[in-house]
C-alpha cells in the first residue's frame, strides 16, 4: 500500500486548515452581523459559541481523518463497527465538497477579475450607481465570468498537481502569510483615515442593548452568533478531516483546532477593522454580501488617496482568501479518487479538472434565472451546502464519535488526545453526546424557517 503523503510542518497544517475555514463569509458577513447585533457584545457571544459549538465538531473531524488515514470518501468505512452503515454518509460528504466548488470557483473568479478592474482604474470617478452597474453587467455576461472561473480552476488545480508538500502546503503558506500581512496594511490605512473613529466605536464598543434590538429579540441575536460560529469553519463535509489524515500523532487535536479557530476569528475581526472605519470615514453604509465587496468598497477606494493601490491590495487579499479555500477543497476532492480507486495524483487532477469545470457552468449561466423563494442557481447551491449538508453532516460526525453504535467515545478520545498539547475535556461528554446534536438540529430547522417562513 502506497504511503500517505504528510505535511512538512505543523505550521503548514494549521495554515491550510485555517485557509479552508477562512472564506469570503469572514469578510462579507461577519463584520456586518457583528455591527448589526451589538459590536463587541456580539463578538463575545460569538466566541462562546465558537468554543462550545464549532471547536468540538472540528476536533471530531480531525480525529476521524487522522485515525482512518483516509479522506471522507473512505474514513467511515475504516472506522465504523462491522455491519453498520455509517459509510453511507461518505456520499453526502463528497457531494458537499463538489457542490461547494460548483459555485465557489465562480466567486473566486470575481475576486481576480476585480483585482484587474481596480488596477485598470475601472472605478475611477464613477458614481455609486455606475459602480453597481459594473457589477450587474458582470453578472449579465456569463462568458466573462466563465473566463475568470476557468482561470481560477486552472490555477488552483495547478497548485494541487504539484503534491501536498510541494504544492498545497508551500503555496498556501505564502498565500496565508501574505493575506495576513495585507490585512494589517489595510487596517492601518483604514483606521488612520479622518473620520474613522466613529466606525471603530460602532464596531468595537460593546453595546449590550443591541443584543435585544433585533426583530426577533435576544433569540435572533443568539441564533446569528450560533450560525456564524458553525458556518465559519465549514464543518460537516469532511473538508477538514482530510488534513487530519495528513498529520502525525505528535500533537493532540484540541490544541490544533483552537489555533485554527483563533486564526479564523482573527481574520474575521480584522476584516471589520478594514471595513467599518473606512465606511465611516466616507459616510457610506457598510452592508453585507456581494454588494459590500463589489459595490460599496470600490466606491470607498475611489474616494481614498491612492485608492487604486489600496483597492488592488484588498482584492489580492480577497483572491487569496478564496484561493485558500478552493485549494483546500480541491485537495479533498483529489483525495477521493486516490482513496477510492487508487488513482495517482496526476490522473485524479485531470479527471476532476473537467468535472469541476462542467459542474460550475450552471452557476455561471444561472444568474438570469430566478427560482421562487430561493434566488439564483448560486443561491440554490449555497442553500443545499450551507443549510443542509453542513449541519446534517456535523450531526453525523457528532453521533459517530460519541455513540457506541458508531466509532464511539473511547476511540475518539484516545485519538483526539494522542500527542502533546491540550486534551479534549471529558467533562463535556454528555454535552457533545446529547445536547450539541440538538443544537445543530436547531440551526438546521431555523435555517428553513428563516428561508421559507413568513
Amino acid at each position: 500500500m502506497k504511503q500517505r503523503e504528510k505535511f512538512g510542518s505543523r505550521l503548514g497544517f494549521i495554515l491550510i486548515s485555517a485557509g479552508c475555514a477562512i472564506g469570503l463569509g469572514n469578510v462579507w458577513r461577519f463584520p456586518y452581523i457583528t455591527g448589526k447585533y451589538g459590536g463587541a457584545a456580539f463578538v463575545l457571544v460569538y466566541l462562546v459559541f465558537l468554543l462550545f459549538f464549532g471547536l468540538p465538531i472540528m476536533v471530531m473531524e480531525f480525529s476521524v481523518g487522522r485515525a482512518s488515514q483516509q479522506s471522507a470518501a473512505k474514513s467511515f468505512h475504516v472506522l465504523e463497527p462491522k455491519g453498520t452503515k455509517w459509510h453511507l454518509y461518505s456520499y453526502g460528504a463528497m457531494l458537499g465538497n463538489y457542490m461547494l466548488m460548483a459555485y465557489y470557483t465562480t466567486i473566486g473568479g470575481w475576486m481576480v477579475a476585480y483585482f484587474f478592474k481596480m488596477i485598470m482604474g475601472d472605478f475611477v470617478g464613477k458614481t455609486p450607481e455606475e459602480v453597481g452597474g459594473i457589477f450587474n453587467n458582470m453578472l449579465a455576461d456569463p462568458m466573462y465570468m466563465l473566463f475568470w472561473m476557468v482561470i481560477t480552476v486552472l490555477i488552483c488545480f495547478g497548485v494541487c498537481s504539484r503534491g501536498l508538500k510541494n504544492g498545497v502546503e508551500k503555496v498556501n503558506k505564502v498565500m496565508m502569510l501574505a493575506l495576513l500581512a495585507i490585512m494589517i496594511l489595510l487596517v492601518f490605512r483604514s483606521v488612520t483615515l479622518d473620520g474613522a473613529a466613529e466606525g471603530l466605536k460602532f464596531y468595537l464598543m460593546p453595546d449590550f442593548s443591541k443584543l435585544y434590538e433585533a426583530k426577533g429579540g435576544l433569540m435572533e441575536t443568539i441564533f446569528a452568533a450560533m450560525g456564524q460560529a458553525f458556518f465559519t469553519l465549514s464543518l460537516g463535509i469532511g473538508a477538514l478531516a482530510i488534513f487530519g489524515s495528513y498529520i502525525d500523532k505528535d500533537r493532540s487535536l484540541t490544541g490544533e483546532a483552537i489555533s485554527i479557530g483563533v486564526l479564523d476569528t482573527f481574520v474575521a475581526l480584522t476584516a471589520g477593522l478594514i471595513i467599518f472605519p473606512a465606511a465611516s470615514a466616507f459616510n457610506v453604509k457598510a452592508d453585507s454580501g456581494p454588494s459590500l465587496i463589489f459595490v460599496t468598497l470600490p466606491n470607498i477606494f475611489d474616494k481614498m488617496p491612492a485608492g487604486r493601490l489600496w483597492g488592488a491590495l484588498f482584492f489580492v487579499f480577497m483572491s487569496f482568501a478564496a484561493f485558500s479555500t478552493i485549494i483546500a477543497v480541491f485537495e479533498n476532492i483529489i483525495s477521493f479518487g486516490m482513496d477510492l480507486w487508487g488513482w495517482d495524483r496526476k490522473k485524479t487532477v485531470i479527471v476532476n479538472l473537467f468535472v469541476i469545470l462542467i459542474i460550475s457552468l450552471p452557476c455561471v449561466f444561472g444568474f438570469g434565472i430566478d427560482i421562487p423563494k430561493m434566488g439564483t442557481i448560486q443561491d440554490l447551491e449555497d442553500f443545499i451546502v450551507s443549510n443542509n449538508l453542513l449541519p446534517l453532516g456535523s450531526i453525523v460526525y457528532l453521533l459517530f464519535c460519541t455513540s457506541r453504535y458508531g466509532w464511539g467515545w473511547k476511540n475518539f478520545i484516545v485519538e483526539a488526545d494522542t500527542g502533546k498539547g491540550l486534551k479534549f475535556p471529558s467533562a463535556i461528554r454528555l454535552y457533545v453526546t446529547y445536547i450539541l446534536p440538538l443544537i445543530v438540529l436547531f440551526v438546521f430547522v431555523m435555517g428553513y424557517i428563516q428561508k421559507f417562513g413568513a
